[in-house]
């Protein structure tokens, strides 16, 4: 059954997707905040394609946490959900993402409109000088700098590679950064075409204000992330423990007597 379903989503997602995609090139020509309410759109049909046809819910915890204005949003990422299921949590965000896709056909197209943030990694220093330049320009339009600080998806209960991107923007910007910790690793893998039923939870944690050094920045925003990461892991693994039935004791009772 999970398999079926699956790929009854899997084919949805896709669907949707590409209708949302062809329906929405008019979009290309509006204001890019209308651009955005689409791109909100498309993610929330596909969250609740996950729900309806899976039966993955979304719970958001700490919401609180998030700044008003500009801020630099620092996610675990474990799977592609990230890429959609974080866009509409957030007011304005821009996306930190390798320069190719901009070369995607209709994707690429948006990805531009929508003034996300390209890199090209081989340039290596140049690459980070031209993030912090991008970002402060997002930033100085009150948008949030959505970015993964390993880079890549990983593994649940990998080892974490937190990389020097993140660090850059901390120092470049000097606004706060807050760290965001998940489980949708563990109902959309980062391989096979399996998604399962259950609880995502994203929640944002504590913000960690400018100022740090570099390696006391890149060690607290590592533990709050993991930390936290590992939590949620955790108890969406924990057993559920079945209600006791009340008739079961009636019927002890009654055999006892008897």
């Amino acid at each position: 059954m999970t398999a079926l379903r699956s790929v009854i989503f899997i084919i949805a997602f896709y669907s949707v997707t590409a209708l949302f995609v062809i329906a929405g090139l008019p979009l290309l020509l509006t204001p890019r905040w209308v651009t955005l309410c689409g791109f909100k759109l498309h993610a929330r049909a596909c969250l609740w394609l996950l729900r309806t046809l899976v039966g993955t819910t979304l719970e958001v915890r700490g919401t609180a946490n998030i700044p008003k204005g500009a801020a630099i949003i620092a996610s675990k990422h474990h799977s592609a959900w990230e890429t959609f299921g974080l866009v509409p949590l957030l007011p304005d965000p821009a996306m930190v993402m390798k320069a190719e896709l901009k070369l995607i056909p209709f994707y690429g197209w948006f990805a531009m409109k929508l003034r996300h943030i390209f890199v090209i990694r081989e340039r290596g220093p140049a690459a980070l000088r031209t993030l912090i330049a991008d970002a402060r320009a997002r930033a100085a339009a009150h948008r949030q700098i959505v970015i993964f600080p390993e880079g890549t998806r990983q593994e649940v209960g990998a080892r974490p590679h937190y990389k020097s991107g993140v660090a850059a923007l901390y120092h470049g910007l000097a606004i706060p950064t807050v760290p965001v910790a998940l489980n949708s690793g563990c109902f959309w893998p980062r391989r096979g075409f399996l998604r399962f039923p259950g609880t995502i939870v994203v929640e944002f944690l504590e913000p960690i204000p400018p100022g740090l050094d570099r390696k006391p920045f890149l060690e607290t925003l590592e533990a709050r992330i993991e930390q936290a990461t590992a939590r949620l892991v955790a108890e969406s693994r924990r057993p559920v423990m079945p209600r006791p039935d009340p008739n079961l004791d009636t019927i002890a009772e009654h055999k006892k007597n008897t």
